[in-house]
């Protein structure tokens, strides 16, 4: 029985001692999941750009809003 090639090689150069490891992804873009293509269109151009500049902006407003919410309770007068 033949084991799946895992993508990752392991090469000795002859007479030193340097040795090489090469990992591959995927060897062709069509065996890319399902996952993996949403993920790499999320993240890169200009959807990788709009989606970072989305969550930039949600970031600051939770931040800012639990900050208010904190200062508000701490500072509250009896």
């Amino acid at each position: 029985m033949q084991q799946p090639e895992s993508g990752v090689q392991y090469s000795r150069w002859d007479g030193g001692d340097q040795d090489e490891v090469s990992m591959a992804a995927a060897s062709s873009p069509g065996e890319a999941s399902g996952c993996q293509r949403a993920a790499r269109w999320l993240c890169t151009g200009r959807p990788g750009l709009v989606v970072k500049l989305v969550g930039g902006v949600a970031l600051f407003w939770a931040v800012f809003v639990l900050g208010y919410l904190t200062g508000y309770y701490v500072h509250k007068c009896k």
